[in-house]
């Protein structure tokens, strides 16, 4: 039995120097998915996180962003989970990817970190992997071309064109939104990847 995703958590780095940042794409998806939940966040010191609640089916579905820098991400994710007493394949992590170039994206139920440290810090607080991950593609400055070192790379905001292309995928994701909260991973799967090859 597949278990519908009831806990949404974009990854970032918090304060307005970040904001637009590519380490950020999880942060932007999250605001999205809060859109169409016709919901909005507000800080939850208890949670380290702003957080959004809202309803889809009936369900409570419940939208996080943590408020500690990324490498910290466990903190809050952990406190959400045990809270309302989810499992982690209840869980979506949204995250930013340099495996995959802008525009395109995955989506996958566990595996490891790859180096990402949101990631790293959810997988250790969860103590289990098997929570599912959107990895949103911001590219990699070597394929990209760039001379920058990754921590140079995805604390700088995507140039223009590559920012239409990550705005593209967020769209995408959204389309999606409502099969991963039915629990309906091969048709949202599908869905997603199909625009991959288009």
């Amino acid at each position: 039995m597949t278990l519908p995703i009831r806990l949404i958590i974009g990854l970032g780095n918090p304060g307005p120097e970040y904001e637009t940042t590519r380490h950020n794409a999880g942060f932007w998806l999250a605001d999205h998915l809060a859109d169409d939940l016709k919901t909005s966040f507000s800080m939850e010191k208890g949670f380290s996180a702003w957080v959004a609640k809202g309803r889809h089916d009936g369900e409570a579905v419940i939208l996080a962003k943590p408020a500690t820098f990324m490498n910290r991400s466990g903190q809050a994710a952990g406190a959400l989970l045990r809270f309302y007493k989810l499992v982690p394949e209840q869980v979506l992590v949204l995250h930013d990817e340099l495996d995959l170039m802008p525009g395109q994206v995955k989506l996958k139920q566990g595996g490891g970190h790859a180096g990402h440290n949101g990631l790293k810090d959810i997988q250790s607080a969860f103590s289990n992997p098997g929570f599912w991950r959107l990895r949103l593609g911001i590219g990699h400055p070597r394929t990209l071309g760039l001379a920058q070192q990754v921590a140079a790379f995805v604390l700088n905001p995507p140039r223009r064109e590559e920012l239409t292309q990550i705005e593209g995928v967020i769209d995408r994701c959204r389309a999606i939104f409502p099969a991963l909260l039915r629990g309906e991973f091969t048709q949202a799967t599908n869905q997603l990847h199909e625009a991959n090859r288009g």
